[in-house]
Protein backbone atom coordinates (compact mmCIF):
# COMPACT_ATOMS: atom_id res chain seq x y z
CA UNK A 1 0.00 0.00 0.00
CA UNK A 2 1.55 3.22 -0.88
CA UNK A 3 1.33 6.42 1.17
CA UNK A 4 0.74 4.40 4.30
CA UNK A 5 1.20 4.45 7.79
CA UNK A 6 1.64 1.38 10.03
CA UNK A 7 -0.86 1.04 12.61
CA UNK A 8 -1.02 -2.02 15.30
CA UNK A 9 -4.34 -3.41 17.26
CA UNK A 10 -4.31 -6.38 19.33
CA UNK A 11 -3.54 -8.96 16.51
CA UNK A 12 -0.68 -7.07 15.34
CA UNK A 13 0.51 -3.89 12.66
CA UNK A 14 -1.83 -2.91 9.40
CA UNK A 15 -0.86 -0.79 6.96
CA UNK A 16 -3.53 1.76 6.82
CA UNK A 17 -4.20 4.80 4.18
CA UNK A 18 -1.78 7.41 5.28
CA UNK A 19 -4.65 9.90 5.78
CA UNK A 20 -7.68 7.88 7.30
CA UNK A 21 -8.65 8.45 10.54
CA UNK A 22 -9.19 4.90 11.18
CA UNK A 23 -6.73 2.03 12.60
CA UNK A 24 -5.67 -1.73 12.08
CA UNK A 25 -9.00 -2.87 13.56
CA UNK A 26 -11.27 -1.48 10.60
CA UNK A 27 -8.29 -2.12 8.22
CA UNK A 28 -8.64 -5.30 8.83
CA UNK A 29 -12.11 -5.03 8.04
CA UNK A 30 -12.19 -3.18 5.42
CA UNK A 31 -9.57 -6.08 3.86
CA UNK A 32 -12.07 -8.85 5.44
CA UNK A 33 -15.41 -8.20 3.39
CA UNK A 34 -14.87 -6.37 0.14
CA UNK A 35 -18.64 -7.84 -0.24
CA UNK A 36 -20.57 -5.22 -1.60
CA UNK A 37 -19.46 -1.48 -1.51
CA UNK A 38 -21.75 -0.02 0.93
CA UNK A 39 -21.27 0.99 3.66
CA UNK A 40 -23.27 1.69 6.73
CA UNK A 41 -26.03 4.22 6.48
CA UNK A 42 -24.59 7.93 6.90
CA UNK A 43 -27.03 8.30 9.73
CA UNK A 44 -25.89 5.22 11.68
CA UNK A 45 -22.84 6.64 11.51
CA UNK A 46 -24.20 10.08 12.97
CA UNK A 47 -25.73 8.02 15.87
CA UNK A 48 -22.56 6.70 16.70
CA UNK A 49 -21.09 10.21 16.80
CA UNK A 50 -23.61 11.02 19.13
CA UNK A 51 -23.53 7.97 21.30
CA UNK A 52 -19.67 8.36 21.64
CA UNK A 53 -20.25 12.56 22.33
CA UNK A 54 -22.69 11.45 25.35
CA UNK A 55 -20.73 8.93 26.42
CA UNK A 56 -17.52 11.04 26.64
CA UNK A 57 -19.42 13.54 28.35
CA UNK A 58 -20.21 11.42 31.14
CA UNK A 59 -17.52 9.40 31.89
CA UNK A 60 -15.47 13.20 32.36
CA UNK A 61 -18.43 13.66 34.71
CA UNK A 62 -17.73 10.21 36.12
CA UNK A 63 -14.14 10.62 36.50
CA UNK A 64 -13.31 7.62 34.11
CA UNK A 65 -11.82 10.05 31.33
CA UNK A 66 -9.84 12.94 32.19
CA UNK A 67 -11.22 16.45 31.66
CA UNK A 68 -8.79 17.38 29.22
CA UNK A 69 -9.02 14.20 27.30
CA UNK A 70 -13.07 14.38 27.89
CA UNK A 71 -13.13 17.45 25.83
CA UNK A 72 -11.08 16.15 22.83
CA UNK A 73 -13.11 13.08 22.43
CA UNK A 74 -16.74 15.43 22.86
CA UNK A 75 -15.53 17.99 19.81
CA UNK A 76 -14.29 14.69 17.56
CA UNK A 77 -17.36 12.85 18.18
CA UNK A 78 -19.60 15.45 17.51
CA UNK A 79 -17.92 15.85 14.02
CA UNK A 80 -19.13 12.37 13.61
CA UNK A 81 -22.60 13.11 14.59
CA UNK A 82 -22.78 16.55 12.57
CA UNK A 83 -21.45 14.09 9.25
CA UNK A 84 -17.86 16.11 8.78
CA UNK A 85 -16.07 12.76 9.29
CA UNK A 86 -18.53 10.36 6.66
CA UNK A 87 -15.40 9.51 4.34
CA UNK A 88 -13.67 7.58 7.30
CA UNK A 89 -16.01 5.03 7.78
CA UNK A 90 -15.09 2.50 4.70
CA UNK A 91 -16.81 -0.95 6.39
CA UNK A 92 -18.81 -2.66 4.68
CA UNK A 93 -22.37 -3.34 5.76
CA UNK A 94 -22.04 -7.05 5.53
CA UNK A 95 -19.68 -7.66 8.17
CA UNK A 96 -19.44 -8.91 11.11
CA UNK A 97 -23.15 -9.34 12.65
CA UNK A 98 -22.97 -7.45 16.12
CA UNK A 99 -21.17 -4.26 13.89
CA UNK A 100 -18.42 -4.50 15.82
CA UNK A 101 -16.13 -3.44 13.38
CA UNK A 102 -18.54 -0.43 12.73
CA UNK A 103 -18.05 0.35 16.15
CA UNK A 104 -14.47 -0.06 16.14
CA UNK A 105 -14.34 2.74 13.16
CA UNK A 106 -16.13 4.98 15.06
CA UNK A 107 -13.59 4.57 18.34
CA UNK A 108 -10.53 4.63 16.20
CA UNK A 109 -11.82 7.85 14.03
CA UNK A 110 -12.71 10.02 17.23
CA UNK A 111 -9.19 8.92 18.42
CA UNK A 112 -7.01 9.34 16.01
CA UNK A 113 -9.07 13.02 15.65
CA UNK A 114 -8.22 13.31 18.95
CA UNK A 115 -4.48 12.93 18.00
CA UNK A 116 -4.74 15.82 15.19
CA UNK A 117 -6.74 17.87 17.85
CA UNK A 118 -3.70 17.79 20.65
CA UNK A 119 -1.06 18.22 17.57
CA UNK A 120 0.11 14.67 17.18
CA UNK A 121 0.60 12.66 14.52
CA UNK A 122 -2.59 10.06 13.40
CA UNK A 123 -2.26 6.38 14.33
CA UNK A 124 -0.38 7.53 17.95
CA UNK A 125 -2.76 6.75 20.40
CA UNK A 126 -1.87 9.81 22.14
CA UNK A 127 -3.74 11.44 24.38
CA UNK A 128 -6.82 9.27 23.65
CA UNK A 129 -7.20 5.39 23.03
CA UNK A 130 -9.87 4.04 21.25
CA UNK A 131 -10.89 1.11 23.56
CA UNK A 132 -10.03 2.61 26.91
CA UNK A 133 -11.15 5.99 26.56
CA UNK A 134 -13.52 6.44 23.31
CA UNK A 135 -15.27 2.70 23.89
CA UNK A 136 -15.08 3.49 28.21
CA UNK A 137 -17.90 2.18 29.52
CA UNK A 138 -19.55 0.29 26.39
CA UNK A 139 -19.38 -3.11 24.12
CA UNK A 140 -20.61 -3.16 20.73
CA UNK A 141 -23.02 -5.43 21.59
CA UNK A 142 -24.87 -2.33 23.19
CA UNK A 143 -23.99 0.68 21.00
CA UNK A 144 -25.21 -0.87 17.74
CA UNK A 145 -28.50 -1.48 18.70
CA UNK A 146 -28.82 1.93 20.18
CA UNK A 147 -27.44 3.44 16.96
CA UNK A 148 -30.17 1.82 15.29
CA UNK A 149 -33.08 2.86 17.33
CA UNK A 150 -31.09 6.45 17.15
CA UNK A 151 -30.74 6.78 13.43
CA UNK A 152 -34.28 4.99 12.51
CA UNK A 153 -36.26 7.65 14.83
CA UNK A 154 -34.12 10.22 13.66
CA UNK A 155 -34.48 9.57 10.15
CA UNK A 156 -38.24 8.89 10.85
CA UNK A 157 -38.72 12.11 12.89
CA UNK A 158 -36.90 14.32 9.97
CA UNK A 159 -37.47 12.40 7.05
CA UNK A 160 -40.22 10.81 6.42
CA UNK A 161 -42.70 12.41 8.74
CA UNK A 162 -42.50 15.65 7.26
CA UNK A 163 -42.64 14.35 3.93
CA UNK A 164 -46.19 12.22 4.40
CA UNK A 165 -46.98 15.62 6.19
CA UNK A 166 -46.86 17.28 2.69
CA UNK A 167 -48.27 14.79 0.60
CA UNK A 168 -51.63 14.46 2.79
CA UNK A 169 -52.19 18.54 2.33
CA UNK A 170 -51.51 17.77 -1.39
CA UNK A 171 -54.39 15.30 -1.04
CA UNK A 172 -56.51 16.92 0.76
CA UNK A 173 -56.34 20.11 -1.22
CA UNK A 174 -57.67 18.00 -3.97
CA UNK A 175 -60.45 16.55 -1.79
CA UNK A 176 -61.72 19.93 -1.95
CA UNK A 177 -61.01 21.14 -4.99
CA UNK A 178 -62.83 18.14 -6.27
CA UNK A 179 -65.58 18.28 -4.54
CA UNK A 180 -68.55 19.25 -6.71
CA UNK A 181 -66.49 16.97 -9.21
CA UNK A 182 -68.95 13.76 -9.67
CA UNK A 183 -67.87 10.57 -10.99
CA UNK A 184 -69.22 6.84 -11.47
CA UNK A 185 -67.72 4.86 -8.43
CA UNK A 186 -65.81 1.65 -9.01
CA UNK A 187 -65.92 -1.92 -7.22
CA UNK A 188 -64.48 -5.19 -8.44
CA UNK A 189 -63.01 -3.00 -11.08
CA UNK A 190 -66.09 -2.60 -12.33
CA UNK A 191 -69.09 0.32 -12.21
CA UNK A 192 -70.94 1.23 -9.08
CA UNK A 193 -72.81 4.02 -8.21
CA UNK A 194 -71.69 7.68 -8.27
CA UNK A 195 -69.13 9.42 -5.83
CA UNK A 196 -67.31 12.95 -5.46
CA UNK A 197 -63.78 13.05 -6.77
CA UNK A 198 -62.96 14.93 -3.91
CA UNK A 199 -64.63 12.40 -1.84
CA UNK A 200 -62.33 9.60 -3.39
CA UNK A 201 -59.01 12.00 -2.94
CA UNK A 202 -60.32 12.39 0.36
CA UNK A 203 -60.24 9.15 1.06
CA UNK A 204 -56.34 9.26 -0.17
CA UNK A 205 -55.55 11.89 2.23
CA UNK A 206 -56.78 9.89 5.20
CA UNK A 207 -54.78 7.11 4.37
CA UNK A 208 -51.85 8.96 4.63
CA UNK A 209 -53.09 10.90 7.67
CA UNK A 210 -53.14 7.43 8.74
CA UNK A 211 -49.61 6.50 8.07
CA UNK A 212 -48.26 9.53 9.89
CA UNK A 213 -49.75 7.90 12.78
CA UNK A 214 -48.30 5.10 11.84
CA UNK A 215 -44.69 6.66 11.50
CA UNK A 216 -45.17 8.16 15.18
CA UNK A 217 -46.21 4.82 16.51
CA UNK A 218 -42.70 3.32 14.75
CA UNK A 219 -40.99 5.75 16.30
CA UNK A 220 -42.53 4.90 20.01
CA UNK A 221 -42.02 1.22 19.67
CA UNK A 222 -38.01 2.40 19.62
CA UNK A 223 -37.87 4.55 21.98
CA UNK A 224 -36.37 2.43 24.35
CA UNK A 225 -32.20 2.29 23.92
CA UNK A 226 -30.14 -1.01 24.87
CA UNK A 227 -26.75 1.55 25.77
CA UNK A 228 -25.51 0.45 29.62
CA UNK A 229 -25.91 -3.54 28.81
CA UNK A 230 -22.57 -3.75 27.00
CA UNK A 231 -21.56 -7.21 26.61
CA UNK A 232 -24.81 -9.47 27.39
CA UNK A 233 -26.83 -7.46 29.05
CA UNK A 234 -25.60 -7.29 32.73
CA UNK A 235 -23.37 -4.22 32.31
CA UNK A 236 -20.33 -5.12 33.19
CA UNK A 237 -17.91 -2.45 33.45
CA UNK A 238 -20.42 0.16 33.21
CA UNK A 239 -20.75 2.81 35.96
CA UNK A 240 -24.75 2.10 37.03
CA UNK A 241 -25.56 6.28 36.46
CA UNK A 242 -23.85 6.10 32.83
CA UNK A 243 -26.54 4.85 30.57
CA UNK A 244 -29.44 6.72 32.38
CA UNK A 245 -27.24 10.19 32.01
CA UNK A 246 -25.43 9.50 28.27
CA UNK A 247 -29.40 8.31 27.19
CA UNK A 248 -30.78 11.66 28.66
CA UNK A 249 -27.76 13.38 26.55
CA UNK A 250 -28.51 11.87 23.56
CA UNK A 251 -32.69 12.27 23.94
CA UNK A 252 -31.75 15.58 24.37
CA UNK A 253 -30.12 16.66 21.05
CA UNK A 254 -32.83 14.59 19.09
CA UNK A 255 -35.64 15.47 20.57
CA UNK A 256 -36.50 12.29 20.73
CA UNK A 257 -37.93 10.32 24.04
CA UNK A 258 -35.08 7.70 23.69
CA UNK A 259 -35.20 6.08 27.58
CA UNK A 260 -33.03 3.19 28.76
CA UNK A 261 -34.40 -0.52 28.48
CA UNK A 262 -36.46 -1.74 30.89
CA UNK A 263 -34.56 -4.58 30.65
CA UNK A 264 -31.55 -4.64 29.06
CA UNK A 265 -31.16 -8.65 28.10
CA UNK A 266 -34.36 -8.38 26.16
CA UNK A 267 -33.03 -5.05 24.49
CA UNK A 268 -29.53 -6.69 23.32
CA UNK A 269 -30.86 -10.12 22.46
CA UNK A 270 -34.02 -9.66 20.29
CA UNK A 271 -34.92 -7.10 17.78
CA UNK A 272 -38.41 -7.25 18.48
CA UNK A 273 -39.16 -3.31 18.83
CA UNK A 274 -37.07 -2.92 15.70
CA UNK A 275 -39.29 -5.46 13.72
CA UNK A 276 -42.39 -3.80 14.90
CA UNK A 277 -41.15 -0.25 13.57
CA UNK A 278 -40.39 -1.16 9.98
CA UNK A 279 -44.36 -3.17 10.16
CA UNK A 280 -45.46 -0.04 10.21
CA UNK A 281 -43.07 1.06 7.68
CA UNK A 282 -44.76 -1.50 5.77
CA UNK A 283 -48.12 -0.56 6.03
CA UNK A 284 -47.29 2.83 5.06
CA UNK A 285 -45.55 1.28 2.10
CA UNK A 286 -48.82 -0.29 0.70
CA UNK A 287 -50.80 2.92 1.48
CA UNK A 288 -48.72 4.62 -0.59
CA UNK A 289 -49.11 1.80 -3.59
CA UNK A 290 -52.76 1.93 -3.13
CA UNK A 291 -52.96 5.82 -3.47
CA UNK A 292 -50.43 6.14 -6.33
CA UNK A 293 -51.82 2.71 -8.13
CA UNK A 294 -55.75 4.07 -7.64
CA UNK A 295 -54.09 7.56 -8.99
CA UNK A 296 -52.33 6.37 -12.19
CA UNK A 297 -55.59 4.44 -13.16
CA UNK A 298 -57.41 7.17 -13.01
CA UNK A 299 -55.32 8.92 -15.04
CA UNK A 300 -55.16 6.23 -17.69
CA UNK A 301 -55.62 6.40 -21.56
CA UNK A 302 -55.79 9.65 -22.21
CA UNK A 303 -58.54 9.00 -24.63
CA UNK A 304 -59.30 5.14 -24.59
CA UNK A 305 -58.99 4.04 -20.92
CA UNK A 306 -60.58 5.98 -17.89
CA UNK A 307 -58.97 9.44 -18.05
CA UNK A 308 -61.07 10.90 -15.37
CA UNK A 309 -58.30 12.95 -14.14
CA UNK A 310 -54.84 14.30 -16.10
CA UNK A 311 -51.91 13.81 -14.62
CA UNK A 312 -49.01 16.30 -14.97
CA UNK A 313 -46.55 15.60 -17.89
CA UNK A 314 -43.32 15.49 -16.09
CA UNK A 315 -41.19 13.78 -18.83
CA UNK A 316 -42.02 12.01 -22.60
CA UNK A 317 -42.81 8.81 -22.07
CA UNK A 318 -41.64 7.18 -25.29
CA UNK A 319 -38.79 6.42 -27.23
CA UNK A 320 -40.64 5.34 -30.18
CA UNK A 321 -44.46 7.00 -29.54
CA UNK A 322 -44.50 10.69 -30.07
CA UNK A 323 -46.47 12.55 -27.56
CA UNK A 324 -46.96 9.48 -25.25
CA UNK A 325 -47.00 10.79 -21.52
CA UNK A 326 -46.67 8.16 -18.73
CA UNK A 327 -47.54 8.09 -14.97
CA UNK A 328 -43.80 7.56 -14.17
CA UNK A 329 -44.30 9.48 -10.51
CA UNK A 330 -47.28 6.76 -9.55
CA UNK A 331 -44.28 4.02 -11.24
CA UNK A 332 -41.69 5.32 -8.81
CA UNK A 333 -43.90 4.85 -6.08
CA UNK A 334 -44.90 1.64 -6.55
CA UNK A 335 -41.55 0.65 -7.18
CA UNK A 336 -40.35 1.98 -3.46
CA UNK A 337 -43.45 -0.37 -2.26
CA UNK A 338 -42.07 -2.95 -3.74
CA UNK A 339 -38.60 -2.62 -2.35
CA UNK A 340 -39.76 -1.68 1.05
CA UNK A 341 -41.96 -5.19 1.24
CA UNK A 342 -38.65 -6.82 0.62
CA UNK A 343 -36.72 -4.68 3.42
CA UNK A 344 -39.90 -6.03 5.41
CA UNK A 345 -38.84 -10.04 4.82
CA UNK A 346 -35.09 -8.78 5.73
CA UNK A 347 -36.04 -7.08 8.56
CA UNK A 348 -38.73 -10.11 9.72
CA UNK A 349 -35.54 -12.79 9.30
CA UNK A 350 -33.18 -10.77 10.98
CA UNK A 351 -34.86 -10.20 13.67
CA UNK A 352 -35.75 -13.96 14.21
CA UNK A 353 -32.66 -15.30 13.95
CA UNK A 354 -31.50 -13.63 17.69
CA UNK A 355 -29.67 -16.19 19.25
CA UNK A 356 -29.28 -16.51 22.84
CA UNK A 357 -27.63 -12.85 24.10
CA UNK A 358 -27.08 -11.28 20.90
CA UNK A 359 -28.49 -10.57 17.21
CA UNK A 360 -25.88 -10.74 14.67
CA UNK A 361 -27.92 -9.63 11.60
CA UNK A 362 -27.90 -6.37 13.12
CA UNK A 363 -26.02 -4.46 9.60
CA UNK A 364 -27.73 -5.58 6.95
CA UNK A 365 -31.16 -5.14 9.33
CA UNK A 366 -30.31 -1.49 10.06
CA UNK A 367 -29.35 -1.06 6.51
CA UNK A 368 -32.77 -2.69 5.59
CA UNK A 369 -34.86 0.18 7.76
CA UNK A 370 -32.74 3.16 7.25
CA UNK A 371 -33.42 2.15 2.90
CA UNK A 372 -37.29 2.09 3.66
CA UNK A 373 -37.33 5.23 5.59
CA UNK A 374 -35.44 6.99 3.32
CA UNK A 375 -37.08 5.46 0.14
CA UNK A 376 -40.56 6.41 1.23
CA UNK A 377 -39.83 9.49 2.49
CA UNK A 378 -37.84 10.74 -0.43
CA UNK A 379 -40.91 9.39 -2.95
CA UNK A 380 -43.84 10.98 -0.78
CA UNK A 381 -42.19 14.14 -1.26
CA UNK A 382 -41.57 13.61 -5.07
CA UNK A 383 -44.75 12.54 -5.56
CA UNK A 384 -46.74 15.44 -4.20
CA UNK A 385 -44.46 18.13 -5.63
CA UNK A 386 -44.33 16.29 -8.88
CA UNK A 387 -47.38 14.67 -9.20
CA UNK A 388 -50.51 15.46 -6.65
CA UNK A 389 -50.16 18.91 -6.73
CA UNK A 390 -50.40 19.05 -10.74
CA UNK A 391 -53.65 16.96 -10.93
CA UNK A 392 -56.79 18.57 -12.95
CA UNK A 393 -60.02 17.01 -12.95
CA UNK A 394 -61.61 15.56 -16.64
CA UNK A 395 -65.07 16.63 -15.71
CA UNK A 396 -66.73 15.93 -19.33
CA UNK A 397 -65.02 12.60 -18.71
CA UNK A 398 -66.53 12.46 -15.22
CA UNK A 399 -70.22 13.12 -16.13
CA UNK A 400 -70.16 11.14 -19.26
CA UNK A 401 -69.00 8.17 -17.50
CA UNK A 402 -71.67 8.27 -14.44
CA UNK A 403 -74.30 8.77 -17.50
CA UNK A 404 -73.14 5.61 -19.51
CA UNK A 405 -73.53 3.72 -16.22
CA UNK A 406 -75.51 0.62 -16.06
CA UNK A 407 -75.26 1.10 -11.62
CA UNK A 408 -77.20 4.07 -12.51
CA UNK A 409 -80.16 2.10 -11.87
CA UNK A 410 -79.28 1.16 -8.44
CA UNK A 411 -81.08 4.58 -7.21
CA UNK A 412 -84.16 3.38 -8.79
CA UNK A 413 -84.39 0.07 -7.24
CA UNK A 414 -86.52 0.78 -3.96
CA UNK A 415 -89.20 2.36 -6.74
CA UNK A 416 -89.48 0.13 -9.17
CA UNK A 417 -88.01 -3.29 -7.74
CA UNK A 418 -84.83 -4.88 -7.85
CA UNK A 419 -86.07 -7.70 -10.01
CA UNK A 420 -87.09 -4.47 -12.84
CA UNK A 421 -84.09 -2.74 -12.29
CA UNK A 422 -82.27 -5.52 -12.72
CA UNK A 423 -84.19 -5.94 -15.84
CA UNK A 424 -83.28 -2.36 -17.23
CA UNK A 425 -79.61 -3.22 -16.36
CA UNK A 426 -79.33 -6.05 -18.44
CA UNK A 427 -81.17 -4.24 -21.34
CA UNK A 428 -79.05 -1.38 -21.39
CA UNK A 429 -75.66 -3.66 -21.68
CA UNK A 430 -77.73 -5.30 -24.81
CA UNK A 431 -79.13 -2.35 -26.48
CA UNK A 432 -76.26 0.30 -25.71
CA UNK A 433 -79.29 2.74 -24.49
CA UNK A 434 -78.44 4.64 -20.82
CA UNK A 435 -80.86 3.21 -17.87
CA UNK A 436 -82.60 7.33 -18.50
CA UNK A 437 -83.32 6.59 -21.98
CA UNK A 438 -84.75 3.16 -21.00
CA UNK A 439 -86.79 4.55 -18.32
CA UNK A 440 -88.10 7.65 -20.29
CA UNK A 441 -89.44 4.98 -22.63
CA UNK A 442 -91.28 2.37 -20.08
CA UNK A 443 -92.25 5.60 -17.92
CA UNK A 444 -95.61 3.80 -17.88
CA UNK A 445 -94.93 0.85 -17.46
CA UNK A 446 -92.78 2.03 -14.58
CA UNK A 447 -95.25 4.12 -12.94
CA UNK A 448 -93.05 6.97 -12.45
CA UNK A 449 -93.07 10.76 -13.65
CA UNK A 450 -90.05 12.19 -15.87
CA UNK A 451 -89.75 14.08 -12.33
CA UNK A 452 -89.29 11.12 -10.52
CA UNK A 453 -86.72 9.67 -12.81
CA UNK A 454 -84.42 13.11 -12.99
CA UNK A 455 -84.65 13.28 -9.01
CA UNK A 456 -83.92 9.70 -8.75
CA UNK A 457 -80.86 10.25 -11.28
CA UNK A 458 -79.18 13.09 -10.21
CA UNK A 459 -75.93 11.61 -9.61
CA UNK A 460 -75.25 14.55 -6.96
CA UNK A 461 -77.93 12.72 -4.43
CA UNK A 462 -76.36 9.26 -4.55
CA UNK A 463 -72.99 10.52 -3.27
CA UNK A 464 -74.67 11.74 0.37
CA UNK A 465 -76.28 9.64 3.00
CA UNK A 466 -80.06 10.38 3.20
CA UNK A 467 -81.50 11.53 6.46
Amino acid sequence: MSNSRTERDTMGEMEVPEEALYGASTQRAVLNFPISGESSSPGLIHAYGLIKWAAARVNGELGHVGKELTAQIEVAAQEVYEGKLDDHFPVDVYQTGSGTSTNMNANEVIANRCSQIAGKSIGSKDPVHPNDHVNQGQSSNDTFPTAMHIATGVAIKETLVPSLEKLQASLQKKSEEFHDILKIGRTHLMDATPVRLGQEFGGYAKQVERCIDRAHKGLKAIHELALGGTAVGTGLNCHPDFPGKAIAFIAEKTGIEFREAENHFEAQAAKDSLVECHGQLNTIAASLFKVANDIRLLGSGPRCAIGEISLPATQPGSSIMPGKVNPVMSEAVTMVAARVFGNQSTVTWCGANGHFELNVFMPVMSKAIMESIELLGSVSEAFSSRCVDGITANTQRCNELIEYSLSMVTSLAPIIGYEVAAKIAKESVSSGKTVRELCLEQLGELNITEEELNAALEPSSMTEPKA
